[in-house]
């Protein structure tokens, strides 16, 4: 099948699996939840917005920081330098190419991919190209770089490695990828000469980044079904490492916790989930499919607390911000939510459309809709 695949139709699939979940008369287990009260702590502050070209409906347009310049792409091929704090443009370039994934600097240089499976390197200082390289297929997901490489995945299961003055491939591996998946990816994560990927066959993988000779993998979830959809357990979350633990999450799989250094699972438990886990004041949790919120404790692992109030809001990646979760839902409001009780203490209406990105920076945080209209705010 291709790997094109349905995301509403999965997630709709996936919420009717949990019909019985739901007890109340007075609550349609199909349909979105309806907001309640609260008691509200603090108030956001937009502190500006701009409307970008084409739609960010994979998650994967997310603007990349440099010293008080944020820098984003949009859909078009326009890459804009802005000042951060007031946004601002101080340069533009006009790449005139689709772009399939978001941005992101380093080392002075922006790097980003397009529709073709290019990956294209920018300089910082005025947007000029540096070289173009082909990335092995479509990019969906940001690269991430250190001071010698650019490390690239791809929709299709590779995992390159380009040179990051030259643009020359140093390496390449290739997973075994499933019949059917969910459209989008995970971005590789390089940490201590390793780069950590996820992949779509339920797996991570720990690379040397020199060689990319492969140092161990592990199953997040094994498939248990009968049918290729029950055994749909993409990875399209990255990797969240703290200290020697590597969090990860996947569709329809596990929430589970490796120690590096064993190169094993100490631990997992059932979720399914396509955005990464947060770790948080002691706490460590994920957004489910459904957009139910589960945590748990990051010294035990015990249940800590569960939020079904956002049930089907198609609620956005979780981002964390000055001790609270961050988290955007579908009618384009962003909702703050203490760490220790699960419990609401801020609301803020941005946007007549879903929200589907948020990132955090300093003394402010960034959210894009699905439209491509980025809003910086702060509290």
């Amino acid at each position: 099948m291709n790997k094109i695949f349905s995301l509403i139709l999965i997630l709709s699939i996936s919420s009717c699996s949990s019909i019985a979940f739901w007890q109340s008369d007075e609550v349609d287990p199909d349909e979105p939840r309806e907001l309640i009260d609260f008691n509200e702590r603090f108030e956001f502050t937009e502190n500006w917005d701009i409307k970008f070209k084409g739609e960010n409906t994979l998650n994967n347009f997310i603007p990349a920081f440099s010293g008080t310049s944020l820098f984003f792409v949009d859909q078009e091929g326009n890459v804009f330098n802005m000042d951060i704090k007031s946004g601002e443009v101080l340069w533009k370039t006009e790449l005139e190419t689709i772009i399939s994934a978001g941005i992101v600097a380093g080392f002075g240089k922006l790097f980003l991919s397009d529709d073709q499976g290019n990956l294209i390197s920018l300089d910082q200082e005025d947007g000029s190209i540096l070289w173009k390289s082909f990335a092995g297929g479509e990019v969906l997901a940001n690269v991430d770089v250190d001071a010698g490489l650019v490390i690239v995945k791809t929709g299709s299961g590779f995992l390159n490695a380009f040179n990051i003055e030259t643009g020359f491939e140093e390496w390449s591996y290739r997973s075994v990828a499933p019949n059917l998946t969910v459209r989008g990816s995970s971005s590789p994560v390089i940490n201590d000469g390793v780069v950590y990927a996820t992949f779509d066959n339920g797996r991570i993988g720990a690379f040397n980044i020199k060689t990319g000779l492969p140092i161990w993998d592990g199953a997040i979830s094994f498939t248990e079904g009968v049918s290729e959809l029950d055994n749909l357990i993409d990875a399209d979350s990255s990797p969240v490492l703290e200290g020697n633990r590597i969090y990860t999450v996947n569709f329809q799989g596990n929430l589970s916790v490796f120690d590096a250094a064993q190169r094993r699972t100490v631990w997992e438990s059932e979720e399914s989930s396509f955005y990464e886990p947060f770790i948080l004041r002691g706490v460590v949790g994920i957004i489910s499919a459904d957009s139910k919120i589960s945590t748990y404790s990051s010294r035990t692992f015990e249940d800590s607390w569960k939020l079904e109030e956002y049930a089907l809001r198609e609620l956005s990646n979780p981002a964390t911000f000055k001790g609270y979760i961050l988290v955007g839902d579908l009618e384009g409001y962003i909702h703050a939510i203490d760490p220790l009780t699960g419990i609401t203490v801020a609301r803020k209406k941005i946007s007549r459309n879903k929200i589907t990105t948020l990132i955090s920076r300093s003394d402010s945080f960034y959210a894009i809709d699905e439209k491509m209209k980025l809003f910086s705010l702060s509290f």
